[in-house]
């Protein structure tokens, strides 16, 4: 009796029959993918900030029975109804990385995985929207669904750096005390997102200004949880600084050295817009620029935590990348821990 894969061939696994992509080619897709999980966070900032979150008052239709709703509803209908529409492209982004990854050579189950793993994101995330919508915009709701296109972030930068690497356990190139540190950066920039999604959430954009709904807001003085996020924001830059002086102590490898000091020029530009939205009471051009900054700063913080290990390629032949040499960074990690860096 045939088997369903016998009479439905997998359609991922007919393209890598046919199509073997350079390393490069996958490399651009996971990019690609990677590009749109942040013009999606950028363009769902513009929705609330335009006041058009509730455009389309219903999901997953747009009004009634509509699913894209009509041109009378208003540019608030358009507005939302476009960045819905580019969840489909993110889809397409996203489906593409996983087609590129499918038909490598060699099959690399790991990263095939974790292509999978932006598509789930991206399903959640949609499906969260709707509940977004469907309970006006409530600010709790609001906030989980930016920490879920945080995630999708995380995992698209993952994906996009493991394309780059091998398929080897990791190896250290820095001790474990400045791994450590990177770890406590890496939770104090989770923390100064989670403040910043709060400080929406009291802020003045609701995401709905035509009175038709009443849209909940955090019951606290905005300005009050801003100061707090300031304070968080200081201390990333604070740790971003000591982990830079640190690295330099150690003269560890020049990777992790210039994706810190990537880190905190970001962090430099990011705290200009947030002091400056500040001092103008929150324009919101400015307060979805600061939304892309916090992008950036969160993707620079995962590439120095990321820089802290190599997974080179194994060589032909051999069953594990451990047996391939140190190259000069790997050599320049293993004396600073001979020194004393552990």
């Amino acid at each position: 009796m045939p088997q369903l894969p016998d009479i439905v061939p997998n359609p991922l696994a007919l393209v890598a029959a046919r199509w073997t992509p350079s390393p490069a080619a996958v490399r651009r897709a996971t990019l690609a993918a990677l590009v749109m999980s942040v013009v999606i966070v950028v363009t769902g900032g513009a929705v609330r900030l335009t006041a058009s979150g509730l455009g389309c008052p219903t999901w997953p239709t747009c009004s009634g029975d509509s699913l894209l709703g009509t041109r009378e509803m208003g540019i608030h209908h358009t507005i939302e109804i476009s960045n819905r529409m580019l969840t489909y492209v993110l889809c397409a982004a996203v489906g593409w990385a996983i087609v590129a990854v499918r038909a490598m050579e060699p099959r690399r189950t790991g990263l095939y995985r974790l292509a999978w793993a932006q598509f789930w994101v991206v399903v959640a995330n949609a499906v969260w929207g709707g509940i977004t919508v469907l309970t006006k915009l409530n600010p709790y709701v609001v906030s989980f669904h930016f920490l879920l296109s945080a995630a999708l972030v995380t995992v698209a930068v993952l994906t996009w750096q493991r394309v780059a690497e091998g398929d080897a356990s990791p190896r250290p190139l820095v001790g474990k005390p400045v791994r450590q540190l990177g770890q406590l950066l890496t939770a104090a920039a989770a923390a100064l997102i989670v403040v910043g999604t709060l400080v929406s959430g009291a802020g003045p954009h609701p995401g709905e200004s035509s009175g038709r709904y009443k849209v909940q807001r955090i019951g606290v003085d905005w300005k009050t949880v801003a100061q707090l996020h300031a304070d968080v924001a200081w201390v990333v830059v604070g740790l971003t600084a000591a982990l830079w002086f640190v690295l330099r102590a150690v003269d560890a490898p020049v990777g992790p050295q210039r994706r810190t000091r990537d880190l905190f020029l970001v962090l430099m530009g990011q705290g200009v817009i947030g002091y400056v939205q500040y001092f103008t009471h929150l324009p919101a051009a400015l307060v979805d620029l600061h939304m892309f900054g916090a992008c950036l700063v969160w993707i620079a913080v995962l590439r120095v935590l990321l820089s802290f290990r190599e997974r080179p390629l194994a060589e032909p032949g051999t069953a594990d990348a451990a047996a391939v040499p140190l190259p000069a960074a790997g050599a320049a990690s293993a004396a600073a821990e001979g020194a004393g860096v552990r």
